[in-house]
C-alpha cells in the first residue's frame, strides 16, 4: 500500500513522518537528521560579526572625518596613545569576534564562560577606558564607540544566554525523545482486517434436502387427500 511522506516543518530537526492511508501515522525508516548548526546559533555569530564590522565603520569614519585616513592610521595604530587612541576599541571588538567565532562557530560549545569572560574584559576595559583617557574630549565618536561596543557586548550575551542555549536545549531534548520513540515504536500500525474476519458460512446442504423432502411429502399428501 502507498504512503505519502512528508517532513515535518519545526525549526529544530526535520524529522520525517509517513502517513499511511487507514492506517496510524508512524515513523519513516530514515533516521531524523540534526543540522550541523542550529539557526539560532547562526544568527547569534551574524550578531557577532555584525558587532566587529559596526566598531570598525565607525572607526574609519572617525579616522576620515579627522583628516587623511592614511595619517590618522599611522598616528592612531604606530604612535598609539591610550588617552586619545581609538585603535584598542576596534582591537577589543577584533577579539571578542574571534573569541566567540571560534568558541561558537568552530568548536560549537554549548557553555556561557566563553562569552561571559568576552563580555567581563570589554566591560572592565571599556569603563577604564573611559573614566581614565580623553576620548569624551574628542567629539561625538568619543562616546559612540565604548557605548556602542559596550552595548553590543551585552546584546551578544543576551542573545546567547536566553536564546541560544534554551534553543538548542530544548532541540536536544526533542531529537533524544523521537530518536528513542522510534526505536520502540514499531513502524506500522495495524493491518487491514482480513477477509476470514467476515467469514459468512454458506448454507448447509443437509438443511437443504431436508426442505426439499417435506416439500414432497406434503405434495403426496395433497395428492392422497384429493378426489
Amino acid at each position: 500500500m502507498a504512503s505519502e511522506c512528508s517532513s515535518s516543518g519545526v525549526s529544530r530537526t526535520a524529522l520525517p513522518i509517513c502517513i499511511n492511508a487507514g492506517r496510524p501515522v508512524s515513523v519513516c525508516s530514515d533516521p531524523p537528521k540534526q543540522k550541523s548548526i542550529s539557526d539560532v546559533r547562526r544568527t547569534f555569530c551574524l550578531v557577532v560579526t555584525f558587532d566587529l564590522l559596526f566598531i570598525s565603520l565607525l572607526w574609519i569614519i572617525e579616522l576620515n572625518g579627522s583628516g587623511d585616513v592614511l595619517q590618522q592610521l599611522i598616528e592612531e595604530v604606530v604612535h598609539y596613545d591610550f588617552h586619545h587612541s581609538f585603535f584598542d576599541i576596534f582591537l577589543l571588538a577584533l577579539l571578542r569576534f574571534g573569541g566567540l567565532i571560534l568558541s561558537y562557530a568552530v568548536f560549537r560549545v554549548r557553555h556561557w564562560a566563553p562569552i561571559a569572560m568576552t563580555t567581563a574584559v570589554s566591560c572592565v576595559f571599556l569603563i577604564i577606558k573611559v573614566t581614565l583617557s580623553k576620548l569624551l574630549s574628542l567629539g561625538t565618536f568619543g562616546y559612540l564607540l565604548p557605548i556602542f561596543s559596550f552595548v553590543l557586548a551585552w546584546v551578544e550575551t543576551w542573545l546567547l544566554d536566553c536564546k541560544v542555549l534554551p534553543q538548542e536545549a530544548s532541540d536536544q531534548a526533542w531529537f533524544a525523545g523521537v530518536v528513542s520513540g522510534a526505536e520502540r515504536a514499531p513502524l506500522l500500525g495495524p493491518g487491514p482486517l482480513s477477509d476470514g474476519q467476515f467469514y459468512s458460512p454458506p448454507e448447509s446442504v443437509a438443511d437443504s434436502d431436508d426442505e426439499l423432502e417435506d416439500k414432497h411429502e406434503a405434495e403426496k399428501d395433497l395428492l392422497h387427500h384429493s378426489p
